[in-house]
């Protein structure tokens, strides 16, 4: 089952991280994902992260993340030659994914209506930042700018300080894992007989995301405001501190909030009227707050984790990530792969995988993230090129 995709073949144009993330997920359930990268610099990412040896190198840690398993080529579109080359390629394709601006591959002669002349029953999917229409089509956008455009950054953060950009690229993310489910459902799809082309918009999909801030809006006519660590829904729920840090609770229902006023020797906060039905929490939660503080001053973060959880009440310390990833419950399912001497990298690196598992078994890929045209050779020879016509591709810089 974690190979489910076996035999489906995926052409990756992406670049950065909404396509290759999505490529990266379908990569991990068995597909044979073929990058297909430009000559010069190959995939941005591949100059993007914290080590500049390796941005160097094209290597970058932001590729090396979302790139294990693939294989890559590099082709000149603008060549004749190349786009000769590219077309045959994807007469051998089930899936072509990109993340152009709409438009772009149109004009290169490659769009989906010439490809489907190639395969009649190509999945051609588009990732980009605002969809394939409307007023705003041909913006680029990177994911800063569609946090901001989504609302994202108007709910994130404090009163004080939002709008707050999230800490790592969500828009991004979730675009792919969109354009992942997307791509699986066409290739499920057991009625399909002609091609399905796929618009994926990272603004839509985020919004899509925003699901109980979105509809308080549109049904119940309340704008979502920054609340910091705070539960719109719940209190006490958020972040509260502790004798020597901070701690997580969602005490969501009315016995996990009486539990917690137990378990902090405060059971006098249960018949207060302020506290003691929901909507008076809400309407009181920070003196709810400051109260739970003062009690929790007395014990650590892993000492009151534990009561808390042995009393029913979700719980859970704010971890950095290097805690996070050390962590046996991270450590002990497989989350990290390993892989060993890296070509282009020259050391050992380890990587994030997916996160489920299936049949017990978390998804893997067994080849690291590729060196720019590492494959190329290997690719074209199964497209039915001889040594020599390689070589002579080469010379003319088409791929």
């Amino acid at each position: 089952m974690s190979n489910a995709l076996r035999g489906v073949r995926v052409l990756d144009l992406t670049n950065v991280l909404a396509g290759p993330f999505a490529c990266h997920q379908l990569a991990h359930m068995g597909a044979d994902v073929i990058k297909v990268e430009t000559r010069n610099g190959g995939d941005l990412a591949r100059q993007l992260g914290a080590d500049p040896e390796l941005n160097k190198r094209y290597m970058g840690v932001s590729f090396l993340a979302q790139n294990p398993g693939k294989r890559s080529i590099t082709i000149d579109f603008k060549h004749p030659t190349g786009k000769d080359v590219f077309r045959k390629l994807v007469r051998t394709a089930d899936v072509v994914v990109e993340n152009f601006r709409p438009g772009v591959m149109q004009r290169l002669g490659l769009g989906y209506d010439e490809l489907l002349k190639e395969n009649p029953k190509l999945i051609y999917c588009a990732i980009s930042g605002f969809g394939q229409d409307g007023p705003l089509r041909d913006l680029p956008a990177y994911d800063q700018i569609i946090q901001g455009m989504s609302g994202v950054m108007s709910i994130t953060g404090a009163p004080e300080n939002a709008p707050y950009r999230v800490g790592y690229p969500v828009a991004d993310t979730i675009g792919g894992i969109t354009a992942a489910f997307a791509v699986a459902a066409a290739l499920a799809d057991r009625e399909r007989s002609g091609g399905t082309f796929i618009d994926v918009s990272m603004l839509e999909a985020v919004m899509a995301t925003m699901g109980w801030a979105v509809s308080n809006h549109l049904i119940a006519g309340r704008e979502p405001k920054p609340m910091g660590n705070e539960n719109v829904t719940a209190s006490p729920s958020g972040t509260f501190r502790t004798g020597d840090g901070l701690l997580n609770i969602a005490a969501n229902k009315q016995e996990q909030f009486e539990a917690v006023c137990q378990v902090v020797g405060r059971p006098e906060l249960i018949t207060d009227a302020r506290f003691s039905e929901r909507q008076a929490r809400l309407q009181h939660r920070f003196e709810l707050k400051a109260a739970l503080e003062e009690a929790m001053a007395m014990k650590s973060t892993d000492e009151w984790w534990t009561l808390f959880n042995q009393a029913g009440v979700p719980a859970g310390p704010v971890y950095s990530v290097p805690q996070a990833l050390e962590h046996p419950q991270v450590a002990e399912r497989g989350m990290v792969g390993r892989f060993d001497n890296v070509p282009g990298v020259g050391r050992d690196i380890r990587l994030v995988r997916t996160g489920f598992k299936v049949n017990g078994q978390a998804p893997r890929v067994d080849s690291a993230p590729p060196t720019l045209g590492q494959h190329s050779d290997e690719i074209l020879a199964e497209l039915g090129y001889s040594p020599l016509e390689i070589e002579a591709l080469k010379e003319e810089k088409a791929v």
